[in-house]
């Protein structure tokens, strides 16, 4: 653990986090729920277990695109924050903080909030209900159930590990990302060779499956395809978030390009196994008819381990979703620090602790926010918004490596995009389908989240007219 620092001596950001501590964020980050969920609401949208695969692998691929541009990126800027100061450094201060603004607000806070009411549902699955039947009345909000309050202590559980020094946040979380790889794994090739499955399954089709809650407009065609890649996307979302501790990062040259890349390759390799494992399990028509509240996966292990699969799977997307919450906990907080720091936010919240040099105050901030949306239930709502906006400043982000490319050609990158320029123009061109196909089938969302995006302006305004100040 690092020393305090002397009183004269600015403090600054501890690069404690090495090459597998990197990759276990990006591994970690991204394997939460999805591969375990979605399969589900994908089988309705296209019917196909082969186009299932597809687009599990295409968006795969869409990730890997972004992953080779994001590496290039990270090099050049290898500083806390990642696509805030990408952007910011791109397109100039507003822009930085209004990603800034939505990440904090919504997209962190909303999946912190979403990660840990979803451990706390399967903690209560392991519990036999019990946390459901338990509720605690709290001034100002009334009844609080269980699950909630479950969901509360996590997200602060998580949020005490990250206030200890990074190397041994980072220790934690690579110790959780090997476990849940194993699992994960242990998913799919247990289908293969355990399950009394068959190959003709993938000759067959899902569109008589009962597909609870998925729209009639979003199966099949190009919309199901669409709607399918969301899903999909969603599966890999926070491959790109390991940037925003690209500032306590040993060797980030080097380290940062072989964590994304090699992260996204994992992911992509372990969701076309495990979704392959459950259409050899089951017929596409019966992933289509799991009822929205079961995990694929508990009815896939099902069949080859008999009614233990249900607790075994509650305990597996508990360890998964954990280790997703204390990894987005951990990158999140890197982002109000580094607005702190540019006197675009809470000025407190710039502070590093003096004994373990992390932004202790980020951290808190974020745990609180995060908190009250757990216990309100307002995160879906927020989340579901925030989507559409998030994939923007992705394209965004990407689109900056053509910025810096022009702005900065003798700049040092000790890591340059394989296939400039055609890797980034072909993920701007899927990025911009999307974009176009979101706002076509879902414009109130759509057009919601562009709204909350917008509400950070005046607050820009705010702070950068009153930086000076120390507010």
């Amino acid at each position: 653990m690092p020393s305090p620092a002397p009183p004269s001596t600015p403090l600054t950001l501890v690069r404690g986090l090495g090459l597998f501590a990197a990759y276990s964020m990006v591994v970690g980050n991204v394997i939460g729920t999805g591969v375990f969920l979605k399969a589900r609401v994908m089988t309705c949208n296209v019917e196909s277990p082969g186009m299932v695969i597809a687009v599990w692998v295409v968006a795969g691929l869409m990730s890997l695109l972004g992953a080779l541009t994001y590496a290039e990126l990270a090099t050049l800027f290898p500083d806390a924050g990642g696509e805030y100061v990408f952007l910011r450094q791109a397109y100039g201060r507003l822009w930085g903080f209004l990603y800034g603004w939505t990440r904090f607000f919504v997209a962190t806070a909303g999946a912190l909030a979403a990660l840990a009411t979803g451990g706390a549902i399967f903690l209560n699955a392991l519990a036999g209900n019990q946390l459901a039947a338990w509720q605690v009345t709290v001034p100002g909000f009334g009844a609080i159930g269980g699950i909630a309050m479950a969901a509360v202590v996590a997200v602060w559980v998580v949020t005490l590990i990250n206030c200890l020094d990074v190397s041994t946040s980072g220790t934690v979380a690579s110790g959780l990302t090997a476990m849940k790889l194993l699992l994960v794994s242990g998913v799919g090739l247990g289908a293969f060779l355990l399950a009394d499955g068959s190959w003709s399954h993938y000759a067959l089709s899902g569109a008589g499956g009962a597909c609870e809650g998925v729209d009639a407009a979003a199966r099949g065609g190009l919309a199901g395809i669409g709607a399918a890649m969301m899903a999909a996307l969603w599966g890999y979302n926070g491959w790109n978030e390991v940037t925003y501790v690209a500032g306590e990062v040993r060797d980030p040259g080097r380290a940062l390009p072989l964590a994304i890349i090699g992260g996204i390759l994992t992911v992509a390799a372990l969701y076309v196994t495990v979704n392959a494992g459950y259409f050899y399990v089951l017929t596409p028509e019966a992933v289509a008819s799991v009822p929205a509240a079961s995990p694929v996966a508990t009815v896939a292990a099902t069949q080859f381990l008999g009614p233990a699969a249900t607790s075994l799977m509650a305990g597996m997307l508990s360890v998964s979703v954990f280790t997703a919450l204390l990894i987005v906990a951990l990158v999140g907080a890197r982002i109000p620090y580094a607005m702190a720091q540019d006197g675009v936010f809470f000025r407190s919240l710039a502070t590093l602790s003096p004994r373990t040099r992390v932004p202790i105050r980020a951290l808190v901030a974020q745990a609180v926010w995060a908190s009250l949306l757990v216990v309100t239930g307002s995160f879906d709502t927020l989340t579901d918004y925030v989507i559409f906006a998030v994939l923007i400043f992705l394209g965004l982000g990407t689109a900056s490596v053509f910025v810096f490319r022009r702005r900065m050609p003798d700049a040092p990158r000790p890591y340059r995009t394989w296939g400039y320029p055609v890797v980034p123009a072909l993920f701007l061109l899927t990025a911009g389908w999307l974009i176009v196909n979101t706002l076509i089938t879902s414009p109130r969302q759509s057009l919601a989240g562009l709204a909350l995006v917008a509400l950070g302006v005046p607050f820009y305004l705010y702070w950068t007219r009153n930086s000076k100040s120390g507010i």
